[in-house]
């Protein structure tokens, strides 16, 4: 492929080394003639602190250096001179990362935008102006106090937050230390990641993914290489309402070890409070298309909290009033960290990604196998490890489910979309069975097609009786009448009990010449559940894990149940007191019981 962007600018060369062992990368001649060697960098023996700052600028930083007469050191040492951090580093979390108690006296600490200026320039700058301010308590008086704690090299700053520092350099709470701790850890790409092998459909608007995403985070996992979003990586109480809602409610920086606890913002800063139509127009698209694409591969490779990482960064864009322009504005933007900003930047600098051109050949396979209805992330990865490549390996030699048999079996048709006149028709059929058996019955098709989408992939049909009784039987003779009539050709889940709601999972088929096979979801709730059902079925996805996380930070919890209050929650926030159901007849009760003003359904399409 052929290189582009940064990648061109830096083309990969075999490294050599100096004497004192460092690598430095050759210099590249110009045709014809030697390049002269610049010197003006020579007094500097640079580290490169890598928190804040990212990958992709450090090595910059390191060729231009090295380019330009410097060094560059890959640890803290005597030798260096001058130690580069990002422009909002201060000094206390510098020194932590660092595991300096005193700084020694020829040593400076300067912002990056000290290095970038001089290169900008081509000439040695002064520090002043640039450099981090150093209270006087972490000053050297001579040059035999100097002292590094632990260990003299730079190792993964992961370690802060299990080292026992030293009580001078304990600067900070314990959750700022677990953020502080993703700017350097880089595990390999082998290493292991969370997979949720979800059963597509299953799950209805909101994925088990989802609501799991609100047990204990306390322990959750997290990964933190290049692509993760450094420290807003680490996926706290707190950041899961700020991936929710597009605003964070507490300052990562002011957040405290218990994960649990929640500054609730302004409900009109939540996602839920506002209409998704203010994100019509993309004024983003050559960025958020290129997002889309990594998302994509880390959701089928079952990195889920990257892939929700970037779908906050795609949907902060696609809301956003203008295009962005500049690395700073993009950080400012609620949802949109330091190292998404900086792959923002590499894309309108170059118009390309680079990380795209290194996608694992593995990701279109597992997509290909994770598009079979029943087939979640790791059986796509089963499969793919057992050598299959292609959807005629799946059928000749795979192993399969019947759900996984009746997904190949229709493959094209379920992922072909269905235009919404299609899933009227679904949806008619359905009511005329139901109103065949019990008059007064209530049938609405959810999901996408009533948030009034022009096609839709699946039809979720919600069923009830407003005499709150008449729903009781109807579930196994629906399904009966519709089988009967040829309507229901395949079944996924014949009936998947959900407290007092009964869920019916199936193909059905329109009569009439090619005609395809459509997915159909049937749900009996009872009437008083039915205003619940109705808001969770709708969605979208985003918008109720939204209205969920804005529910917890008032103490409350919403389902597809109920919206209950008084709701107590332990430690990593579990549930240990349910605390009790709120009347909601409406969904628009709903909206008014959490203090949201009411949106349409073709208002929650985020």
């Amino acid at each position: 492929m052929e290189p582009r962007g940064i990648v061109k600018a830096f083309p990969k060369r075999k490294k050599v080394r100096d004497d004192s062992g460092k690598s430095v990368p050759p210099k590249i001649p110009k045709e014809g003639m030697e390049e002269p060697e610049a010197e003006w960098l020579k007094p500097v023996a640079a580290y490169v602190l890598q928190a804040g700052i990212g990958q992709a600028r450090a090595e910059i930083f390191h060729k231009q250096i090295v380019q330009n007469g410097g060094c560059v050191h890959n640890r803290l040492c005597s030798e260096v001179t001058h130690v580069i951090v990002a422009e909002d580093m201060d000094c206390d979390r510098a020194f932590r990362l660092l595991k300096l108690a005193k700084l020694p006296s020829r040593l400076q600490l300067v912002k990056a935008s000290w290095l970038s200026d001089c290169i900008r320039d081509q000439k040695l700058l002064n520090t002043t102006g640039y450099s981090v301010f150093i209270p006087r308590r972490y000053r050297e008086e001579g040059e035999q106090q100097q002292q590094l704690l632990g260990s003299e090299e730079i190792r993964s700053s992961t370690e802060e937050s299990t080292a026992e520092p030293n009580a001078k350099a304990q600067l900070g709470d314990s959750s700022q230390q677990n953020l502080d701790s993703l700017a350097q850890h880089q595990p390999s790409e082998s290493s292991g990641r969370i997979s949720c092998d979800l059963h597509r459909g299953v799950e209805g608007t909101g994925t088990e993914c989802e609501r799991g995403a609100y047990t204990d985070t306390s322990s959750t996992k997290v990964y933190d290489d290049e692509d993760s979003e450094g420290e807003d990586a680490s996926v706290t109480q707190g950041d899961l309402e700020a991936l929710i809602s597009g605003h964070y409610p507490v300052k990562l920086s002011e957040e405290t070890s218990d994960s649990s606890s929640a500054v609730a913002q302004p409900a009109s800063k939540w996602v839920c409070a506002q209409s998704s139509n203010s994100k019509k127009e993309n004024h983003n698209q050559c960025i958020t298309e290129k997002l889309e694409v990594l998302a994509k591969a880390y959701s089928v490779q079952g990195d889920k909290w990257r892939a929700l990482g970037y779908a906050k960064a795609i949907n902060a864009l696609k809301s956003y009033h203008k295009p962005v322009t500049s690395y700073q504005e993009a950080c400012k933007i609620p949802g949109i960290g330091k190292r998404m900003a900086e792959k923002i930047l590499e894309i309108l600098e170059s118009g390309h990604l680079r990380k795209l051109d290194h996608i694992s050949e593995s990701v279109p396979v597992l997509e290909l196998f994770s598009n079979i209805w029943g087939a979640g992330v790791k059986t796509a990865q089963m499969w793919y490890q057992q050598g299959f490549r292609t959807l005629d390996d799946i059928r000749t030699k795979a192993s399969l489910t019947s759900q996984q048999a009746v997904g190949l079996k229709h493959y094209e048709d379920f992922l072909e979309r269905m235009p919404r006149e299609e899933a009227a028709e679904i949806e008619q059929t359905v009511r005329q069975a139901a109103l065949a058996l019990k008059p007064g019955l209530v049938c609405v098709a959810c999901g996408s097609y009533r948030r009034g989408k022009a096609t839709c992939g699946d039809v979720d049909v919600l069923v009830t009786h407003p005499d709150g009784q008449s729903h009781r039987g109807l579930f196994s003779k629906l399904l009966d009448s519709l089988h009967e009539s040829g309507f229901l050709t395949d079944d996924l889940v014949s009936q998947e009990d959900n407290g007092d709601q009964k869920k019916y999972l199936g193909v059905c088929r329109l009569p009439g010449p090619a005609r395809r096979h459509r997915r159909l979801d049937i749900i009996v709730v009872p009437y008083s559940e039915f205003a619940c059902a109705l808001l969770y079925f709708t969605g979208s996805a985003h918008f109720n894990r939204s209205m969920r996380a804005l529910a917890k930070t008032k103490g409350m919890s919403l389902s597809e149940h109920a919206l209950s209050m008084a709701v107590v929650r332990g430690p990593g926030g579990v549930k240990v007191a349910s605390g009790h159901a709120l009347p909601t007849p409406t969904e628009r009760d709903v909206f008014i019981q959490l203090g949201l003003p009411y949106r349409e359904p073709s208002e929650r399409d985020w």
